[in-house]
């Protein structure tokens, strides 16, 4: 059994596009983070970024102990290696996928979370930091289009933990100032996931999680969530 720690954030989704597709069994535990649920204890010990999501393993391959983790590619990462499926086995195809895992961790969630921020949460309207995260948004939607001329997924012919991290960021597409039709071979990479049984699935967790799920935020959500310190989220 895995506990997933989770609310449905891009980051979230990840992890549960995952676990729908193996079948393995896992069990939600929802994780309000506009209410402060991720600085309790209790979590912190297997999430010390106090970020979404962490998972606890009770059943690893080497048979010991509760493996827990955080980072949801990482946990992508562990949960491919432990059932063997979602990332080649070979050099060149392993090699493939991470590269573009790490795309993704490294510049498409940061970037676009800098576009939702300034755009959609900020409490002004800064014009140059909502153009600059648009118009980076927009490049990486550009590099990701580029690249999926010739494939059906991000590392080839195959669905894999790389699609995986990707696609629930581009989930809000409009909010983040873009437009599928400018990126014709993306938009139909995103249509052939929205459309596998496993995404519905794990999209329809959001709302069992979280039944406010697609709600604005509200003003005390935004104070827990933006005013963030080293100081103030100790518990």
């Amino acid at each position: 059994m895995i506990d997933l720690h989770y609310w449905p954030t891009p980051n979230g989704h990840k992890v549960t596009l995952f676990l729908e597709e193996v079948g393995l069994p896992y069990r939600i535990h929802p994780v309000d983070i506009g209410k402060g649920a991720q600085f309790e204890p209790a979590f912190l010990k297997i999430a010390p970024n106090n970020r979404m999501p962490a998972i606890v393993d009770h059943e690893p391959v080497d048979g010991g102990a509760p493996v827990s983790l955080f980072e949801s590619g990482a946990i992508l990462l562990y949960l491919a290696e432990k059932t063997g499926r979602f990332l080649p086995g070979d050099l060149r195809g392993r090699a493939e996928v991470l590269q573009w895992l790490f795309w993704q961790m490294g510049g498409l969630g940061p970037m676009l979370g800098q576009n939702h921020h300034f755009s959609q949460y900020a409490p002004e309207k800064i014009p140059y930091a909502i153009d600059r995260y648009v118009k980076e948004t927009n490049r990486l939607y550009g590099v990701l289009d580029r690249h999926l001329a010739d494939r059906a997924f991000v590392a080839g012919s195959d669905y894999t933990i790389a699609d995986m991290a990707a696609y629930p960021w581009i989930v809000p597409w409009e909010k983040q100032g873009q437009s599928l039709d400018d990126h014709p071979h993306l938009k139909r990479w995103f249509e052939a996931i929205a459309a596998r049984p496993a995404t519905k699935a794990a999209y329809a967790k959001a709302v069992e999680a979280n039944p406010n799920h697609g709600q604005p935020m509200s003003e005390d959500a935004k104070k827990v969530m933006f005013g963030q310190t080293a100081a103030n989220t100790k518990r």
